[in-house]
C-alpha cells in the first residue's frame, strides 16, 4: 500500500541537568526524511557533531533524489530478503553513503579543530518512499514504529551492554543496572569510517514512526511507548519530552513523530 502523506513533528530539550543541548533533529516533509542525532564531545563539539552530521545527510540524501524514487515505484514485498530488487539495495546504499560522508565530515572538522578531535554523534535517519521507509542507524538513538497497538524498535542499539545482551553475557536485567549501559560502541565522527545498518521495511497509512534520542528512551519500556504515543504528532512528542524531564531529565531530550496518512 502505498504512502499517501506525512505528517511529523519534532521537539528536543536540553533537559533538567545538562547546560546546552548536543542533539538535533531533522524534519523535511518535502523529501520525507527524517533524523535524529545525538552529539558527544567537549567544548560544545556535541552539537557541532550532530548539526554538521545532518547537515550533511540532508544534502547527500536529496541529491539522490532520482534514485531513491525507483523504491516508490516497486511493488509489495520487495523489502524480503534475497528477493530484494536492485534498486532497493541501491538506495540503501544512497542511505550508507550519506551516514559515511556525515562521518568523513564530522571526522575531519575534529581534525582541523584541537578542541573538537573526537568528537561525534549518534545517527538515525528515516525516508519514506512508496510502501516503504529505509533507515540508517549508528549509535544508541532508536526508531520505532507503532503499528496496530503495538510499538517495535526496529532500529539495533551500538552499545557494549547491546552487544552483551546478544552473546548472551548477561541478561536484560543486569543491562538495565549496569554501569557499561552508556558506552557506545559506533558513532559518526569519531573515525574516518563507521558500520551502518540499514534496513527497508514496508509500511501502510496509520503507521506512526517515533525517532528519539537516549535522552528519551533510556526513561521508557518498550511497553509503554504505544500509549505515550496516543493523540496528535504534536501531542505525543510534547508527552515524551515531558515524560524524560519528569523522570530526571538527566540528559537530553530530542523526538521526532511521523504519521503515515491514508
Amino acid at each position: 500500500m502505498r504512502i499517501v502523506d506525512t505528517v511529523a513533528f519534532g521537539l528536543t530539550d536540553v533537559g533538567r541537568r545538562r547546560l546546552s543541548n548536543e542533539d538535533a533533529y531533522l524534519i523535511d516533509d518535502s523529501f520525507r526524511l527524517y533524523v535524529v542525532a545525538d552529539g558527544m564531545g567537549g567544548h560544545n563539539a556535541g552539537e557541532v557533531a550532530s548539526e554538521q552530521a545532518v547537515d550533511t545527510l540532508h544534502g547527500m540524501v536529496r541529491s539522490e533524489q532520482a534514485c531513491l524514487q525507483e523504491v516508490a515505484d516497486l511493488p509489495e514485498g520487495a523489502d524480503r530478503g534475497n528477493t530484494m530488487p536492485p534498486s532497493m539495495r541501491k538506495s540503501l546504499r544512497v542511505m550508507e553513503s550519506a551516514v559515511q560522508a556525515a562521518t568523513y565530515m564530522v571526522f575531519g572538522l575534529g581534525e582541523a579543530n584541537p578542541e573538537q578531535k573526537g568528537m561525534g554523534t549518534t545517527m538515525s535517519a528515516l525516508v519514506l518512499r512508496g510502501g516503504y521507509a529505509l533507515t540508517a542507524q549508528v549509535g544508541d538513538s532508536r526508531i520505532y514504529l507503532v503499528r496496530d497497538g503495538h510499538a517495535e524498535q526496529i532500529t539495533e542499539d551500538h552499545t557494549l551492554v547491546a552487544w552483551q545482551i546478544k552473546k548472551g553475557l548477561i541478561t536484560e536485567e543486569e543491562a538495565r543496572h549496569s554501569r557499561q549501559k552508556n558506552v557506545i560502541t559506533r558513532a559518526v565522527g569519531s573515525r574516518e569510517y563507521v558500520q551502518v545498518d540499514t534496513r527497508a521495511i514496508a509500511v501502510k497509512p496509520g503507521d506512526r514512526f517515533l525517532l528519539c534520542s537516549d535522552g528519551l528512551h533510556g526513561y521508557l519500556e518498550d511497553r509503554e511507548i504505544t500509549d505515550l504515543m496516543a493523540g496528535t504528532v504534536q501531542e505525543a512528542a510534547t508527552r515524551a519530552v515531558d515524560i524524560a524531564n519528569k523522570r530526571g531529565g538527566r540528559d537530553n531530550i530530542t523526538a521526532v513523530v511521523v504519521d503515515i496518512v491514508a
